[in-house]
């Protein structure tokens, strides 16, 4: 049978590869902050979501503990989807500036949201084994955005899982290119652009400003209707 973002979408969420991860993400949704104390939880892997016809991809690291794993969609209810979505509205990827719920309004246009790991893991830290368990999602997703020409990796993480999944795509890039914000690079037929993670360590220090963010947007933009 044909692979499809549906079935990708099944089985993220149906998966429970890595014991670690399914231990931790139940715990949050046991012991919930205060602020989110008596809200339901997702408590499950998250699949990507957005335009099947999007030329633009953003790829994050995993779902925050009490955003993503609570609210059932990547970069949603937690800071850095704050800055994200502002950002990707800004540019005029989003319907809206925010991202609360999965059943807030929000729609994508011409751009998918992703992560490489599926399942909020302990201190934002997944293990390798972890990494590898999940980067096949990323790379069924990215086969199946056929319309996809450029790549956001927010942060070093991202990156290098991007040219991971890239690799067994046959997108090789050797020497492996370094990570910055703002670094492009050419990877098979995606052009992959770098951004700091709008995470709060990043967002609070100033290591990223709203301004950066956008820039880093618009570059992959202008790549993702280039090429």
């Amino acid at each position: 049978m044909p692979d499809s973002l549906k079935a990708v979408r099944d089985d993220v969420v149906a998966c429970a590869r890595c014991a670690r991860l399914v231990d931790w993400r139940n715990e949050a949704a046991r012991e919930p902050p205060a602020r989110y104390a008596g809200q339901p939880y997702w408590a499950k892997p998250l699949p990507g979501f957005g335009d099947p016809n999007a030329r633009l991809v953003v790829v994050g690291l995993a779902p925050a503990a009490h955003g993503g794993n609570r609210t059932g969609r990547i970069f949603t209810g937690d800071r850095s989807g704050e800055w994200l979505f502002r950002a990707l509205h800004r540019a005029g990827y989003a319907n809206q500036p925010s991202s609360v719920a999965r059943d807030d309004g929000l729609k994508l246009k011409d751009c998918f949201v992703c992560a490489i790991v599926r399942c909020a893991p302990p201190a934002n830290k997944p293990l390798p084994s972890e990494r590898d368990n999940c980067i096949g999602y990323t790379v069924r997703e990215l086969r199946l955005l056929r319309r996809a020409r450029a790549i956001l990796a927010l942060g070093s993480y991202a990156w290098d899982g991007v040219l991971r999944a890239a690799s067994e795509l046959d997108a090789h890039t050797k020497p492996k290119p370094r990570f910055g914000h703002g670094a492009t690079v050419e990877v098979g037929r995606w052009t992959l652009v770098g951004s700091y993670h709008p995470s709060q360590q990043n967002t609070f220090t100033g290591t990223l400003t709203e301004g950066m963010l956008d820039r880093a947007v618009a570059a992959a933009k202008a790549a993702s209707r280039l090429r």
